[in-house]
């Protein structure tokens, strides 16, 4: 939806080192945590709504960005290292202290999505905050190694577990963005030299890969995939998009036929995976 460019404060002590790069006078440092407010900022005056933010450490950490949300009626979950402090009514504590003393009825068994493999299943605990604008602790932990993760959360409203877990999922959205964005679009291939061929070229990016995510919306819409064969995806249209439109090397029948074959091996794996975790379970 938009982009910032994080510049360092090396940078930005250097004036003249700024201009010859192309950025404005007015340059600052910015860290992470407030380039993302300032972008969620510019989404919602835009007159865009969204009902979540969700982020990883360096963005749950920050104190500014979770009351900048807050302020702005803005639910929130945001992943927090295990050294965390929380208030709650018995005291202060770390999250990692908070996640020894849940009781064993407290964790419930519930999937953060599904994966390539299959839903993506942990034990989630949740523990209310002494904080009078509806701050909760989320405790994630992995069913295989016993691993926590921690998640500082907020709602406008009360939401039950199953959404501040449905939203903690969804975060991997934007990692995999990333590496679509790398491998489909050249998101990562420019070098970063001038600020404003910087912007153009990450705009562009977004473009395509806005285009490619947009054809596959359409394309699940209007033409459902047949049982045999896994949905379009992203990179199945790139591949398309680039043997027939780009680089038509082989006939048409042929080019489809390699589609059709990697999408149809793609649905017996998928399945394979599915029914191998119903079997675990």
């Amino acid at each position: 939806m938009d982009r910032e460019l994080y510049v360092p404060r090396s940078w930005t002590s250097a004036p003249d080192r700024c201009r010859a790069a192309g950025l404005g006078e007015d340059a600052a440092f910015a860290t992470k945590p407030e380039l993302a407010a300032h972008m969620v900022a510019r989404f919602l005056d835009a007159g865009r709504r969204a009902a979540w933010v969700a982020g990883d450490e360096v963005y749950g950490g920050n104190p500014k960005l979770r009351g900048a949300l807050e302020e702005r009626g803005i639910g929130y979950v945001l992943a927090v290292a295990c050294s965390h402090e929380a208030v709650t009514q018995a005291g202060k504590f770390r999250a990692d202290t908070l996640a020894k003393k849940v009781p064993k009825r407290a964790w419930q068994k519930l999937s953060a999505g599904a994966g390539a493999k299959g839903h993506r299943f942990y034990d989630w605990a949740v523990i209310d905050l002494a904080d009078t604008r509806s701050c909760q602790l989320l405790i994630r932990r992995n069913r295989s190694t016993g691993e926590h993760a921690y998640y500082r959360c907020y709602s406008p409203t009360s939401v039950p577990l199953t959404t501040l877990v449905r939203v903690a999922g969804s975060r991997w959205r934007v990692e995999e963005f990333f590496q679509a964005g790398k491998g489909l679009a050249a998101l990562a291939e420019h070098q970063v030299r001038r600020y404003r061929s910087w912007s153009r070229w990450v705009t562009l990016a977004m473009l395509a890969q806005a285009f490619l995510a947009v054809v596959r919306a359409d394309e699940h819409t209007r033409h459902p995939a047949p049982d045999d064969l896994i949905p379009l995806t992203c990179n199945e249209i790139q591949r398309l998009f680039i043997t027939l439109v780009i680089r038509p090397v082989q006939g048409l029948a042929h080019r489809l036929g390699w589609s059709d074959w990697r999408r149809r091996h793609q649905a017996r794996s998928q399945a394979s995976h599915y029914r191998r975790q119903t079997a675990r379970a």
